[in-house]
């Protein structure tokens, strides 16, 4: 016997995986966790979550020892040492280790922008821009240097100021071989190569 979701027409052969997909349409989240009050539909979604609270990592790679609290992590992690890239963009063919990443490729394509600044309307592709950019509101400098203290926004940020107090000159030049602190001094310098201005 098949059963039917009235909501999306999916079909399943099982009543208690059916039962439990009523919940999804439903939002019917029943277990609760009792220290954050954060609600899974499904139990073992529960148990996993605990594990955030318990700090306890039982999944280990056994590549390099990393060591993670849910089994999906482990298994995304793997895919840094197997190169394995199982999902690709239907539009582009380009490929990805993680499906949130094609995800969010996929918004290059359909320009779409679903997080929204509620301080200015700005709109962005990714959560992690929209908690970047409040910054710019609220003034937050969450990055400090631990040798001047000098705070600043975004880590990629502090990580190049770092490089002044190292003197580290990472990029070097192809043609003539000069080093440069920063890769936008250097793309500036490629310009005295090919003799083009650069606000021409």
């Amino acid at each position: 016997m098949a059963y039917s979701c009235d909501v999306c027409v999916k079909t399943f052969t099982s009543k208690s995986n059916f039962v439990m997909h009523e919940k999804i349409h439903r939002n019917e989240r029943n277990h609760v966790c009792q220290i954050c009050k954060k609600s899974f539909i499904r139990k073992h979604h529960l148990d996993a979550h605990h594990l955030i609270h318990t700090q306890e990592k039982p999944h280990v790679c056994v590549i390099c020892n990393k060591v993670f609290s849910q089994k999906k992590h482990l298994t995304n992690h793997y895919r840094v040492h197997t190169k394995e890239r199982p999902y690709s963009c239907d539009l582009c063919g380009k490929e990805f280790s993680q499906k949130y990443t094609l995800t969010n490729h996929y918004r290059i394509h359909t320009q779409e922008r679903p997080y929204s600044c509620d301080v200015c309307g700005k709109d962005f592709s990714r959560k992690n821009f929209l908690i970047v950019h409040y910054r710019v509101h609220t003034k937050q400098r969450p990055y400090a240097c631990e040798v001047c203290g000098k705070a600043y926004s975004q880590k990629s940020h502090l990580n190049l100021h770092y490089i002044m107090h190292t003197k580290e000159k990472p990029h070097s030049c192809e043609v003539c071989s000069k080093e440069f602190s920063q890769k936008s001094n250097l793309n500036r310098h490629y310009l005295t190569h090919t003799k083009e201005k650069p606000h021409s």
